[in-house]
C-alpha cells in the first residue's frame, strides 16, 4: 500500500490563523471564517480519519463485490496476505474530500465546501468507482506495478474532477447541475437529490468527452427500475449498440432509523459484483459505504478538509485522493434515506443484474417483504396513470424546517423526498 502525508488538526491550527509578516493585505473576514471552520472540522474529525479500525481474522470482509477471507482463498501465509489484498484494494478507491482554496464557486466568494459539501463529495466517489470499472476495471489497483497506460487513466479520471469550472464532475459542475433543482452551494443535498445531479453531468460530459459516449445513468424512479426505461436510455445514442449503464436507486430502509430487517438486504448488494456502493451516512453526515463485515458498514469518511489540487498540472499529487484508513460502523447508524448504486457494463451484464437482484432485495426477516426496490417490466410514464406527471428533479421535494431555540437562536434543517 502506497503511504500517503496526512497532516495534524495541530499542524492545520499553526497554519491557519498566523498573521503573515508579509505585505500582502489580510484575508477578508469571509475566508478567515472558512479557514478556521476547516481547522476545526479536521480537530473534529481529522483523528478519526487516522485511527486504526479493527478487523476479525474469522470473518469475511465484502469490498464492492470481492470478498476477503483466507480460509476462502487459501492463501499459504494465511491471514496477512488476505488482509494485505484487502487493506491495497480499499486504498485503490477514490477518495473525495472538503478541499478549501478552491476558485471561487460562480456568483459566489464561496472557495471551501467545507460544512455542507458531504454528500456532493459522497456522490464523486460513487461516480469515480463506476469511472474506474468502465475505463479500467474492479480489478484495477493502486499499486508500483500498474501499467504507464492506468496510470495515465487513473489520472484522466481525477482531472474531471479537479475543484475548476469547467472539469466534468467537478464541484463547481455539480452545483451548477443543482441549480435546475433549486439547489446552491451552501445548502444540504440529499441523496435523492444528488442522483439526479450525477446523471444530469454524465450526460452534458459524454456530449463532449469521447471517453464517456458510450456510458450513461438511469435514477430509478418510485424506488422501481423499469426495464423498458433502461433499454430505451442506453440504446438512445442512435445506434443498436448497447450504452454502459450506472444504475442509481434512491430508497428509504426506515423512519427516523434504519430498519434492522434490511441490513442482510445491504450487505448482499455490498457483496454484488455489480454494486458500486451506496451514498447515504448518519443523519446530516454523508459517508460513502463500500463493504462490511459481519454487523459493520466500511466507510470513506469526506469530512477531512485537504487543499484543494490543481489537477490540470503536470505530476500533479494523486495521494490526497485516496485513503489508507477503512472505517466501520454499525449498520444501526446508518440514515435510512440513501442512494444506492450499480455498474453494468453490457447487456449481458445488466441482465444478469436483473436476474440476481431480485432474491437480494427481499428482506426474509420482515413478515411483510417489502423490498428495498422493484424491477418491473414496462416504462414508468405506462406505470405512473395515477400518480402526477413528474420527472427529474421535478420529483424531489425539498421541505425546509426552521427550530428555534430557547436562546432565540434558528437552526435550518432540510431533506430531500422523491414524490411517489
Amino acid at each position: 500500500i502506497v503511504k500517503q502525508r496526512r497532516y495534524s488538526s495541530l499542524d492545520d491550527i499553526n497554519n491557519a490563523a498566523v498573521p503573515s509578516s508579509s505585505s500582502e493585505p489580510p484575508p477578508s473576514p469571509e475566508k478567515m471564517k472558512a479557514r478556521l471552520l476547516s481547522v476545526w472540522n479536521n480537530v473534529k474529525y481529522g483523528w478519526t480519519v487516522r485511527t486504526k479500525t479493527t478487523f476479525s481474522k474469522d470473518a469475511p470482509i465484502f469490498l464492492l463485490g470481492v470478498m476477503y477471507h483466507h480460509k476462502v482463498q487459501g492463501y499459504c501465509d494465511g491471514v496477512n496476505r488476505s488482509f494485505r489484498d484487502f487493506m491495497e484494494d480499499f486504498a485503490s478507491r477514490l477518495w473525495f474530500t472538503y478541499r478549501r482554496d478552491f476558485p471561487a464557486i460562480p456568483g459566489t466568494d464561496i472557495t471551501t465546501d467545507c460544512g455542507w459539501g458531504c454528500m456532493l463529495r459522497s456522490g464523486q466517489m460513487i461516480l469515480a468507482q463506476a469511472l474506474l470499472n468502465h475505463m479500467t476495471s474492479r480489478q484495477w489497483r493502486w499499486n508500483s506495478k500498474h501499467s504507464e497506460a492506468n496510470d495515465f487513466l487513473h489520472r484522466y479520471i481525477l482531472k474531471w474532477f479537479g475543484d475548476k469550472p469547467g472539469n466534468h464532475f467537478s464541484l463547481h459542475e455539480l452545483i451548477r447541475a443543482g441549480h435546475q433543482g433549486g439547489k446552491k452551494a451552501g445548502d444540504w443535498y440529499g441523496p435523492s437529490s444528488v442522483a439526479y445531479i450525477l446523471k444530469d453531468v454524465v450526460a452534458e460530459a459524454a456530449r463532449h468527452e469521447l471517453k464517456l459516449k458510450d456510458l450513461c445513468i438511469y435514477v430509478a424512479q418510485d424506488c422501481t427500475v423499469y426495464l423498458e426505461d433502461v433499454a430505451a436510455l442506453c440504446t438512445s445514442n442512435g445506434t443498436m449498440a448497447w450504452r454502459s449503464v450506472i444504475l442509481l436507486v434512491p430508497v428509504r430502509l426506515g423512519g427516523d432509523k434504519m430498519n434492522e430487517a434490511y441490513v442482510p438486504c445491504v450487505q448482499a448488494m455490498l457483496a454484488s459484483k455489480s454494486c458500486i456502493g451506496i451514498i447515504g451516512g448518519r443523519p446530516r453526515h454523508s459517508l460513502y459505504f463500500l463493504g462490511y463485515q459481519e454487523d459493520k458498514v466500511i466507510y470513506m469518511d469526506p469530512h477531512y478538509c485537504q487543499d484543494v489540487v490543481d489537477t490540470h498540472t503536470t505530476d500533479f499529487s494523486v495521494e490526497s485522493f485516496h485513503c489508507s484508513w477503512p472505517r466501520k460502523m454499525s449498520f444501526a447508524r446508518m440514515d435510512p434515506s440513501c442512494t444506492i448504486g450499480f455498474y453494468c457494463k453490457t447487456r449481458q451484464e445488466f441482465d444478469s443484474f436483473v436476474e440476481n437482484i431480485k432474491e437480494l432485495t427481499v428482506p426474509e426477516r420482515s413478515p411483510q417483504k417489502y423490498p428495498v426496490f422493484l424491477v418491473a417490466n414496462g416504462s414508468s410514464a405506462s406505470n405512473s396513470d395515477m400518480t402526477p406527471d413528474l420527472h427529474g428533479d421535478d420529483r424531489i421535494l425539498h421541505v425546509v424546517q426552521h427550530f428555534v431555540h430557547s436562546d432565540g437562536t434558528v437552526r435550518r434543517n432540510s431533506e430531500d423526498y422523491v414524490m411517489l
